[in-house]
């Protein structure tokens, strides 16, 4: 594509969910450009890989399989068929209450598939290569853009110059487009910082993702493929910024033990396989999720604690009902505008579940843990409540 050369679709941002965007577009027939400043790591030892995990949901999966990527992902993916709940929050960091809400519930098939964000990258970058339609442009962000009713006019940092009928901001909660649009978002700190990496251990995971609560934010085990013929799970584990800079001082030896603690002993002993990877946690929402010829999706638009696998799932959300007000004529104003209203709405509710659950995960006091736990215990025991819990964590399936 040259400079000027006017397009149908511009994604900003080469993270996955800007990628799946490009991917998705791209299986309509659109002529696509994806740019990202950086190129995708889509190796785990490659410096600046993504060692998060994504677990996408029976809707994300419907969607994936729609656009035709996931016959790609499906085979590296490990089925969720359990949530369980743990709390660890009494006296000694020791799992008092176990509660699983079980896929079996809602009827047939697991709640999602879980994969290495780095090899999401690979594999879809794999599947933009086979699509002609589509150009992913390394070493190259969105530097301006100027939206009119009938088209965008966008800057890249390369100095191209494009017209394009749709731009899709997927390009991280400090989105250059967003901020180009004078789009204001409210933003919520908690304090914290997680560590993102992956372990074996000693038992199985059974397709069972765990959550363990005691303090500071949940420690979160999702099931991976075995790795080296041991079971093998992703790990997110949420904790205060000064004690997360701790973890990471400690030598090998000193941060085993504290994972092992930490982790309850829920799947035996835990082994560091990869290396430890950090970030911060935020909740935020954009004040608008659209404007002339743009659409906000993913970071871009809504920023959420990683609790109940709900990240990327927004974000597919967002690309689902975006690709099918967009068939036609992409960036049409009035698909924009019902995009915008419908998804704002439903991404605020979204943020506000994730933010009281974090803040409960956080609790310090034991008086209010054993709350905690008392509340995750009645809520379970009520069978029409747990499953309307889960089909709302799946999005409404």
């Amino acid at each position: 594509m040259n400079s000027g050369d006017p397009i149908d679709i511009l994604i900003s941002g080469g993270g996955p969910a800007g990628l799946i965007a490009a991917a998705a577009f791209g299986a309509q027939g659109h002529r696509v450009l994806c740019v990202d400043p950086a190129p995708p790591v889509t190796d785990e030892a490659g410096a600046g890989a993504d060692l998060r995990s994504t677990a996408f949901l029976r809707p994300s999966v419907a969607f994936l399989d729609r656009i035709g990527l996931w016959p790609r992902l499906a085979p590296h993916a490990a089925p969720l068929e359990v949530m369980r709940i743990v709390d660890a929050g009494g006296a000694e960091p020791k799992a008092r209450l176990v509660r699983d809400f079980d896929a079996g519930d809602l009827g047939d098939g697991p709640f999602g598939w879980n994969l290495p964000n780095w090899l999401i990258r690979r594999e879809v970058m794999a599947q933009l290569a086979e699509l002609p339609n589509v150009e992913f442009r390394a070493g190259t962000g969105t530097a301006g853009l100027i939206a009119r009713d009938d088209a965008a006019f966008v800057t890249l940092t390369d100095g191209s110059r494009l017209r394009a009928r749709l731009v899709v901001a997927a390009d991280g909660r400090n989105s250059p487009v967003r901020q180009a649009l004078g789009i204001g978002v409210r933003t919520y700190r908690y304090g914290q910082k997680a560590l993102a990496f992956a372990v074996t251990h000693e038992f199985p995971h059974r397709n069972v993702s765990t959550e363990v609560h005691r303090s500071g934010g949940p420690f979160t085990l999702v099931p991976l493929p075995d790795r080296d013929g041991k079971p093998c799970s992703a790990v997110v584990w949420m904790e205060r910024g000064p004690e997360i800079a701790r973890l990471q001082a400690l030598p090998l030896p000193e941060f085993t033990e504290a994972l092992n603690d930490r982790s309850a002993g829920i799947l035996g002993k835990l082994t560091l396989v990869t290396r430890l990877t950090t970030w911060p946690i935020i909740s935020q929402i954009a004040d608008r999720f659209s404007a002339p010829r743009v659409a906000l999706i993913a970071e871009a638009a809504h920023v959420v604690p990683p609790i109940g696998a709900q990240g990327l799932n927004m974000s597919l959300a967002d690309l689902a009902a975006l690709v099918d007000l967009s068939a036609d004529d992409p960036g049409n104003a009035t698909a924009l505008a019902g995009y915008g209203r419908a998804r704002r709405a439903e991404a605020q509710a979204r943020l506000t579940g994730i933010d009281a659950l974090n803040r409960i995960s956080m609790a310090e006091a034991r008086p209010l843990r054993d709350l905690r736990a008392a509340g995750l215990g009645a809520l379970h025991a009520i069978s029409p409540l747990r499953r309307l819990l889960m089909r709302a964590g799946m999005g409404g399936d």
